[in-house]
């Protein structure tokens, strides 16, 4: 079952529209860049990652995500579905 999740990233400073723009581009086995943006507010960049399952939504954040050059830190929000 498919799982999708929101990477809220802080970058180094005035590296926003660089990791914007590379995380667009990101390729992981098994997962997939929905949307990236680069934000206002304590985040700088928002990605929604959608992957195959949890176990790879990790690998791709660990392995691809946290790599690139300038980001910082990053927060995942997964989405959930709530019956109703």
């Amino acid at each position: 079952m498919a799982v999708r999740g929101y990477i809220l990233v802080r970058t180094e400073a005035g590296k926003d529209q660089v990791v914007a723009a590379c995380m667009r581009d990101v390729e992981h086995p098994g997962a997939r860049v929905l949307h990236c943006d680069a934000v206002v507010g304590p985040y700088d960049v928002v990605i929604e990652l959608e992957a195959d399952n949890l176990e790879v939504l990790g690998e791709a954040l660990g392995r691809t995500i946290q790599t690139v050059p300038g980001v910082a830190a990053t927060t995942t929000c997964l989405v959930i579905n709530l019956p109703g």
